[in-house]
C-alpha cells in the first residue's frame, strides 16, 4: 500500500497540470477546463501541500482589470479556506499568438517590452501572494531556422531582461528568486539555453547571478538523452537547485509529462535517493518543494486526472522508502566500498602537495601497475546497479 502524503512532504501542482484540458496538435481537447478553486480544494483534499500558475492558468490574456482581481480573490480564497500555499509563480510567454518568436529574445522590440511589462505586473502578483521563487521557461525563445535568429544578441536581450528582474526585485524589497527552466526543443525547433549546463553558464554572466537559479525538469533534460539525476547534481554541487519539476520521461522523444516515476523508474529512484540524501558521501540535498509538472494521460476522465494526482505523490514515497531501504542495507554500504565510490571523495592530492611534489612520486606514475587493470580490478558497478534494482523491485528489505 503506499504511503499517504502529509503537508511535511511539500508537495506541489501547477495549475495547468491537473487543469490540462487534454487537447494536443493532433486532437482538440477531451475534458473541460477545470475550476481554479475546485483544483485547489481537490489537491488539499488529496494530501499537497501548495500550488503554482502560470498567470493565465488563473485569468485570461485579455481579461479586463476587474475580471483579473476576481479570480485572484478566488484563488486566495481557496487557499485561505485548505491552508495551501503559492510557493511559486511563473509567466505564460508561449500561449498568445504575441509571442510567436518569443519573449525576452522576439526580433520585435515591441513584443520584447511588451513581455517584460507582462513579467513585472506577474512579480508583483507573486509577491503579493507569498511566492518565493519565479520560474522562467523559454519555450518560445528560440528558433526552427539558423539564419532567423541572431543568436548572440537574442541572449544579450535575455541577459537585459533577466538583469532587469534582478534590479525590479530588489528595488521592491521582494523575498523572490528566480530560476530558469532549460528545455533544449518544443514547441520551437531549437530553444536557448537547453540544458542545466547552458543555464548555469548564462547564469554566470548576470549581474546578480545570486538571485538566479535552475528549475530542471525530468523530461526535458531526458528527452536530450541526458541524465536527471547527474544534472541535479551539478545544480546541487553549484547551488543552483532553486525549484525541481518532477514528471516521467520515456526516451529521447517529445516531452510526454508523465506521471513521475512512470517513465525511468531507475533514474527517478537515483533522484529521490540524491534529494533526500545527497551523494553516497553526503554533500547538498534539497529541502524546496517537490513539485509536479506533468500532465494527466488525453485518455482520462476527471477521475483519472485525480489519480494522477495520487499517482505522483505515492510514487515519490514509494521510491523515497526504497531509497531509505537501500542506504540502509550493510551490503550496498560494502558494494559501494568495494565499488571504490566513497574513495571519489577523497582529494586526489595529499594535504599540501604540489605539483613537483606529484611529479617526484614515482609510486603515482613510474612504479604504478595500469596494466593490472588488464582483466583485474574491475569496479563491481553491476553488482551495485543489481542491489539497487533489488530494492527498487522490493526484493530486499
Amino acid at each position: 500500500m503506499a504511503p499517504t502524503p502529509t503537508r511535511e512532504d511539500k508537495f506541489s501542482f501547477g495549475l495547468w497540470t491537473l487543469g490540462w484540458e487534454a487537447q494536443d496538435p493532433f486532437g482538440s481537447a477531451t475534458r473541460p477546463r477545470l475550476d481554479t478553486v475546485e483544483a485547489i480544494h481537490g489537491l488539499a483534499e488529496a494530501g499537497a501541500w501548495g500550488i503554482t500558475f502560470h498567470d493565465n492558468d488563473v485569468f485570461d490574456f485579455d481579461a479586463t482589470d476587474a475580471e483579473r482581481q476576481k479570480a485572484i480573490d478566488a484563488l486566495k480564497g481557496a487557499c485561505d479556506d485548505t491552508g495551501l500555499v503559492v510557493e511559486m509563480v511563473t509567466t505564460n510567454l508561449f500561449s498568445h499568438p504575441v509571442f510567436k518568436d518569443g519573449g525576452f529574445t522576439s526580433n520585435d522590440r515591441g513584443v520584447r517590452r511588451f513581455a517584460l511589462r507582462k513579467v513585472l505586473r506577474n512579480i508583483d502578483l507573486a509577491a503579493e501572494l507569498g511566492a518565493t521563487t519565479f520560474v522562467m521557461w523559454g519555450g518560445r525563445e528560440g528558433a526552427e531556422y539558423d539564419s532567423a535568429k541572431d543568436v548572440g544578441a537574442a541572449l544579450e536581450r535575455y541577459r537585459e531582461a533577466v538583469n532587469l528582474l534582478g534590479d525590479y526585485v530588489t528595488d521592491k524589497g521582494y523575498d523572490i528568486k528566480f530560476a530558469i527552466e532549460p528545455k533544449p526543443n518544443e514547441p520551437r525547433g531549437d530553444i536557448l539555453l537547453p540544458t542545466v549546463g547552458h543555464a548555469l553558464a548564462f547564469i554566470n554572466s548576470l549581474e546578480r547571478p545570486e538571485l538566479v537559479g535552475l528549475n530542471p525538469e525530468t523530461g526535458h533534460e531526458q528527452m536530450a538523452g541526458l541524465n536527471f539525476t547527474a544534472g541535479i547534481a551539478q545544480a546541487l554541487f553549484h547551488g543552483k537547485l532553486f525549484h525541481i519539476d518532477l514528471n516521467g520521461q520515456r526516451g529521447i522523444k517529445y516531452d510526454q509529462d508523465l506521471v513521475f516515476g512512470h517513465g525511468d523508474l531507475h533514474n527517478a529512484f537515483s533522484l529521490v535517493d540524491l534529494l533526500e540524501h545527497g551523494g553516497p558521501n553526503g554533500g547538498p540535498t534539497y529541502d524546496g518543494p517537490r513539485h509536479f509538472d506533468y500532465k494527466p494521460s488525453r485518455t482520462e476522465d476527471f477521475d483519472g486526472v485525480w489519480e494522477s494526482v495520487r499517482a505522483n505523490m505515492a510514487m515519490y514515497l514509494l521510491l523515497k522508502e526504497r531509497a531509505q531501504a537501500f542506504r540502509a542495507d550493510p551490503e550496498v554500504q560494502e558494494a559501494l566500498e568495494a565499488a571504490r565510490v566513497f574513495e571519489l571523495g577523497q582529494p586526489t592530492l595529499n594535504e599540501g602537495e604540489s605539483y613537483d611534489d606529484l611529479l617526484a612520486d614515482r609510486s603515482a606514475f613510474e612504479d604504478f601497475d595500469a596494466n593490472a587493470y588488464f582483466g583485474g580490478k574491475g569496479f563491481g558497478f553491476v553488482r551495485l546497479q543489481q542491489l539497487a534494482s533489488e530494492h527498487l523491485m522490493g526484493a530486499r528489505g
